[in-house]
């Protein structure tokens, strides 16, 4: 269990330059997630919250749940590199579903924004948090 946790946790970009431009990478993308569709969950506009789209038909709580989780609380912690890999998922399940089926039919000026940041965190997945993250923190702690 300790090797799995281990193999989620460790990231590093190969330099110490790699991995200060994968932490400012880490948190401007998240900061302008939060910012833009983050931070429309909580708006009201004409009396109404934001719609948001339930494509795969799950009960509208969870889909809500889903959404404002992974434009809200997942980037903070993206930006803090705790659990980036694991983190990441829900972003990527909501932007990949927004790029594959609510915007499909939309041309490509619309569908770029959710495939821009589907890349953008499946990058993420792969290459992890890097050194400047609490994920190499705990790391650390863990092969003492």
């Amino acid at each position: 269990m300790i090797g799995i946790i281990k193999e989620v946790l460790y990231s590093d970009a190969g330099s110490e330059f790699n991995n200060w431009v994968l932490l400012v990478f880490r948190i401007l993308l998240a900061f302008e997630l939060f910012r833009v569709h983050g931070l429309k969950k909580f708006r009201v506009e004409n009396g109404e919250r934001e719609h948001v789209p339930n494509p795969l038909h799950l009960p509208d709580k969870l889909n809500g749940l889903m959404a404002t989780l992974a434009d809200t609380v997942a980037p903070f912690l993206v930006m803090i590199g705790i659990g980036t890999r694991l983190v990441v998922l829900p972003i990527i399940g909501v932007t990949a579903i927004g790029y594959f089926v609510v915007h499909r039919h939309d041309n490509a000026e619309v569908r770029d924004v959710p495939y821009m940041y589907t890349l953008c965190f499946l990058f993420l997945l792969c290459i992890g948090a890097g050194t400047l993250s609490a994920d190499h923190y705990i790391y650390s702690i863990l092969t003492q």
